[in-house]
């Protein structure tokens, strides 16, 4: 690795332990690739101790559209909550809401299992499903108008993630995504509805990458492992004192106190 990539991902990772623990935001430091945004992941997630046993339990993963590259962040374990949740004394420095459903491993997967699976197969290792709240937020001056690649660094602008109770996935093998309605309702906003409207067409499109991507060191990845796996709704706002819902018929519903 060159030296001035090296150098690159240092300040990186310094710039975002320093704004994580001071609370203040930090003008985004230009990385290379997302090899050097995936190191500043890491590096932040050692400097902060976020994963004792060196195994993360919780990820986000997606992209735009199918033919994108994929990306995915481990998430900070104190950040993530089960509905109904209370954030009235949690500091954020934007309030970004996005709908979602998360899924868990039902199996350990290790990267020999991960390089095998296709989207079939990896719809197998699930057990089961839940509506979840991404809050989005950015450790960066420039918001969510930072580079990609330091997007990409700060945990793809990860805030903290809601869960809604656990459903069996084994009913949702089959399921029609293009027919599941999302809704989602901020404070007395009008309700924004949703109809098929994941990027993916299928919520576990995403499960082969993140699984490669996390297995990619040797790494296992863990039963009861779960991953949210993106948007149905863009990116919507909230403020301070909002009441948050997401609800996806027939999988649940979560909520998010603000």
């Amino acid at each position: 690795m060159p030296n001035d990539t090296k150098a690159s991902i240092s300040s990186a990772v310094r710039a975002l332990v320093q704004a994580r623990q001071s609370g203040r935001c930090t003008a985004a430091v230009p990385l290379p690739d997302a090899a050097s945004a995936y190191a500043v992941q890491e590096g932040v997630a050692h400097a902060l101790g976020w994963f004792a046993d060196g195994v993360p339990r919780h990820w986000k993963s997606g992209g735009p559209s199918r033919a994108a590259v994929l990306t995915h962040a481990p998430l900070p374990p104190a950040g993530v909550w089960a509905s109904p949740a209370d954030a009235r004394n949690w500091a954020f420095n934007l309030r970004g809401i996005e709908a979602e459903v998360a899924l868990r491993l039902g199996r350990d997967v290790d990267a020999t299992m991960a390089a095998q699976l296709d989207l079939a197969a990896a719809r197998n290792v699930i057990d089961a499903i839940c509506v979840s709240i991404e809050v989005v937020d950015s450790r960066w001056t420039e918001g969510l108008d930072a580079p990609a690649l330091a997007k990409l660094a700060d945990l793809q602008s990860h805030g903290a993630l809601v869960l809604s109770e656990w459903v069996p996935f084994a009913a949702f093998m089959a399921h029609d995504w293009a027919t599941q309605v999302c809704r989602v309702t901020i404070g007395h906003a009008p309700v924004v509805e949703r109809r098929g409207s994941h990027a993916m067409g299928d919520p576990a499109f995403v499960l082969p990458a993140w699984l490669r991507h996390a297995t990619q060191n040797g790494s296992r990845v863990h039963a009861g492992t779960v991953v949210t796996t993106g948007t149905w709704c863009g990116i919507l706002h909230a403020a301070a004192g909002d009441v948050v819902s997401a609800e996806f018929p027939g999988i649940g519903k979560a909520v998010l106190q603000f």
